[in-house]
């Protein structure tokens, strides 16, 4: 779940409003318990990912959690539990403290958790946007704050063009390929347990590609192959096959990545849909809410 967080909060990276670490970026050799302390006395937004190993962990309950509520208390730092599984955590040192999602829902409760990661990312984008006006104000001159009676009135014409790199698009590439394969997985589970009759098979195969097979009372109705193609392969940076078996270059329909002038998106082929395009390039969710109508098609 940490990982498929810092998916979410891919977009609030790259907009510059956020960095983010946990423990499982220190390096082989590192000093553990140094380096989760400098973290702990330095970061403006803590995040508890609260479960019951959460709270059955010694470290994580007695060392980090005070001191990070000590930092929260002093105004120093904002604390926000992130609740992922169900477990006793209101009667805790945290329990008075504002939970992500909504009302303290567990994420694992939700059909489909990128509803629930909506939630956890928009709680943390307000808070990182509370701190930058905190950090604004007090650069400002007593005066300047004064004038500032009503923030509302400014021009809505602040997108700036930008030119992107050949890392820039790899990293969107992998990030969007990631939250494809999540979407996918979390769709057939929801998708099963509102229509009893059917049974999927999902298979990762490696970081660049699965394949889905959809069953209906034991007959395989729908397949498909999403992958990566090399760089030097046709294919465009995501590929799709109607197909779980085949493993060539073969495709049926495929997204490009193209930039706008100001962001990233996805441009699909259009195969799939007779050459019916939108000139707005789509975002990661919605790339693979194309790729699933291609599957779930047959089904309908």
């Amino acid at each position: 779940m940490r990982d498929e967080l810092e998916v979410h909060l891919a977009i609030l990276k790259r907009q510059g409003l956020v960095r983010l670490w946990h423990d499982r970026r220190i390096a082989p050799g590192g000093d553990i318990r140094h380096e989760i302390d400098a973290q702990l006395e330095s970061a403006d937004v803590i995040l508890l990912l609260v479960s019951p190993y959460f709270l059955a962990s010694d470290y994580c309950y007695d060392v980090e959690m005070t001191r990070a509520l000590a930092r929260h208390e002093a105004g120093e730092a904002i604390v926000i539990p992130v609740i992922l599984e169900a477990c006793e955590w209101k009667n805790t040192p945290f329990g008075g403290l504002r939970a992500t999602p909504e009302d303290g829902r567990p994420i694992s409760k939700f059909g489909n958790m990128h509803d629930a990661f909506l939630q956890v990312t928009t709680d943390i984008r307000w808070a990182a946007e509370q701190l930058g006006k905190a950090e604004q104000r007090a650069m400002e001159p007593v005066d300047a704050q004064e004038v500032r009676a009503d923030t509302s009135v400014r021009t809505s014409n602040l997108r700036l063009r930008k030119s992107f790199s050949d890392r820039d698009r790899d990293l969107f590439r992998d990030e969007a390929f990631d939250y494809a394969a999540t979407f996918f997985e979390n769709s057939l589970i929801e998708l099963t347990a509102r229509n009893p009759e059917i049974e999927y098979r999902f298979r990762r195969s490696g970081d660049d590609e699965f394949t889905v097979a959809v069953y209906v009372e034991g007959e395989k109705r729908s397949s498909c192959r999403i992958w990566l193609p090399h760089r030097d392969a046709f294919g465009g940076d995501i590929a799709y096959a109607s197909s779980d078996t085949g493993r060539g270059g073969s495709f049926n329909d495929s997204m490009q990545i193209e930039d706008d002038g100001y962001k990233l998106g996805f441009r699909p082929l259009g195969l799939a849909y007779m050459g019916q395009q939108s000139d707005e390039l789509l975002t990661p969710h919605g790339a693979a809410e194309y790729f699933w109508s291609v599957l779930i098609a047959p089904l309908q």
